[in-house]
């Protein structure tokens, strides 16, 4: 078998217009557009064009997360500004956050958060102490619904809104814990779902609650050195079961975002840890973490079909599209997109991506 290239995070970097980074989402959430990139030529459409791109008898799977108000503003006993963004609510009233400050605060001081309430500092934790564990003195998701913002990405620049409380969480979006959105299924509204019940494509859930890591930079040469995040996920025995009864009928599995396809895939590997050992692809459900890097050469089990938004040039999830997809695919098809005016990254347009083939061993000389 040919030996595969080996990819740089330069390779991975694109120029991008600013002014095709969405700062608003589309009025309607079916208007966005959609590039289909399953056909050669890629096709513009628009999104609410998807159940007609299906097959009746594909499944759907959806992340059925929900982002939480995981932005939070207060002042150290100091009178020191702080700016938090929760990673993660822990049992026992805890949090791990991400800490803006000018100083550190220490183990056993207090931090006022929206003028409303005050957390105790236990300490530092996380990878290399990145991040910060507080206390908090009631139910962390109520006293975040209540004070808290929501948490827009970096590249959006405006102050959060009561219409960003509604789009930047999908329809269907039911378990509390994600600070960033699944952004691919931002695009579906009632009429898609109904249109797609009405084609025949099946539906599923699992539940990824997507951390900021999902924003943290590559700041090596080589991907192998980059410490990838962590983040749970759970996939549920009903859809392990849709999963196998759709294989067994001649159905696709299409992922709705990258955080469902990680969550998949993670759960075809023992330990979902992208240095696992493949296992046969068989879905495994339960609940686990999972710190699974997926770059060009990872094998997929489980996805046939994926919906994506545009990601940021040299991040993970773009690695992620064109490991799947094919990297000179991917790399075609961005080149198109900016081309052709789309909106990037989570409140821009989507794209519609099939698993590359993969690559097969050169056919043995004839005797």
């Amino acid at each position: 078998m040919p030996t595969p290239p080996t990819y740089t995070l330069s390779d991975f970097d694109f120029a991008l217009p600013p002014d095709l980074i969405a700062q608003q989402p589309a009025p309607v959430r079916s208007d966005s557009r959609l590039l289909d990139g399953t056909r050669t030529p890629a096709v513009d459409r628009a999104f609410r064009d998807l159940p007609a791109l299906l097959q009746p008898g594909d499944l759907l799977v959806f992340n059925d997360t929900r982002v939480i108000k995981a932005r939070l503003l207060g002042v150290k006993a100091s009178g020191g500004a702080v700016e938090a963004l929760v990673e993660r609510v822990l049992p026992n009233r805890e949090v791990l956050l991400h800490l803006r400050a000018s100083k550190s605060p220490k183990p056993g001081s207090r931090v006022r958060f929206a003028d409303a309430f005050d957390a105790e500092v236990l300490g530092r934790a996380g990878p290399h102490g990145a991040l910060f564990q507080l206390r908090f003195p009631g139910d962390p998701l109520a006293l975040l619904e209540r004070h808290g913002h929501v948490p827009l990405p970096p590249y959006i620049t405006h102050a959060d809104t009561a219409d960003d409380e509604r789009r930047y969480q999908t329809v269907f979006a039911a378990k509390p814990g994600a600070v960033a959105a699944p952004t691919a299924a931002l695009h579906f509204d009632a009429a898609v779902l109904e249109a797609l019940r009405q084609r025949g494509v099946l539906s599923a859930s699992v539940t990824l609650h997507v951390g900021a890591g999902t924003f943290q930079p590559v700041r090596t040469e080589r991907l192998a050195e980059h410490t990838m995040h962590s983040e749970w996920f759970d996939v549920p025995v009903a859809t392990v079961e849709a999963i196998e009864r759709t294989r067994a009928a001649g159905g696709r599995i299409v992922a709705v975002g990258t955080t469902t396809l990680r969550a998949l895939e993670s759960a075809a590997l023992p330990g979902g840890s992208s240095g696992a050992a493949r296992s046969s692809g068989a879905v495994t459900a339960g609940s686990r973490e999972t710190d699974i890097f997926i770059t060009p050469g990872f094998e997929f089990r489980v996805v046939d079909v994926l919906v994506t938004n545009f990601h940021l040039p040299k991040s993970t999830l773009l690695m992620l599209v064109s490991a799947f997809a094919g990297f000179d695919r991917v790399r075609a098809l961005y080149a198109h997109a900016i081309a052709a005016r789309y909106r990037f990254f989570s409140y821009g347009d989507a794209m519609l991506l099939a698993r590359a083939a993969a690559p097969t061993a050169p056919a043995a000389p004839a005797p």
